[in-house]
């Protein structure tokens, strides 16, 4: 704003709230930022992931069937942000490890489900606790009312942009 009220003409719009006019342009865009927060705090929780034995994605896969009747593979590749091919190589592995079972639909027997198996959900559940302490630990500075209220934006965020292909991890940051 100028001395009178009025915006300035010359200003970015949705721009760099706060911060300097010399401040990169990636200090207050909203997707690097994102991208740059999950990565710093992800990468805090993969160390007890992969000390229990699990590759990341595996975790995701796990976490993401908890509380379900079963995935499509389809589903679980939006879910564990990885892409398809991939995907089903780990969850063979993880059937071959009692994790995961898969099934196909009978209506369409092109479609496999994969479901949490009790051995996978006892691994799931020890990690859970500890993702949930993480998660309070992070979320910890801004209290407990802005804490939910960043919970919620996110969750309206991503129901606003709903998934499409998922792109390649080096596009992720936009």
């Amino acid at each position: 704003m100028n001395e009178d009220g009025a915006g300035d003409a010359n200003a970015v719009p949705g721009a760099q709230a706060g911060l300097p006019a010399s401040a990169r342009f990636v200090d207050g865009y909203l997707a690097y930022l994102l991208a740059q927060a999950s990565s710093r705090i992800s990468h805090e929780f993969h160390r007890e992931v992969e000390a229990a034995g699990l590759s990341v994605t595996e975790w995701r896969v796990l976490a993401s069937l908890e509380g379900s009747d079963g995935e499509s593979i389809g589903v679980l590749s939006q879910l564990t942000l990885t892409k398809q091919p991939t995907l089903s190589r780990v969850v063979q592995r993880m059937e071959a490890g009692g994790l995961v079972s898969r099934s196909r639909v009978r209506s369409d027997r092109r479609q496999t489900v994969v479901r949490i198996t009790a051995q996978g959900h006892d691994l799931t559940e020890q990690l859970r606790v500890r993702a949930i302490r993480h998660q309070e630990a992070i979320l910890e500075p801004f209290g407990e009312a802005n804490a939910r209220m960043l919970i919620s934006m996110l969750r309206t965020l991503l129901s606003l942009h709903p998934p499409g292909d998922l792109p390649d991890p080096e596009e992720t940051v936009g």
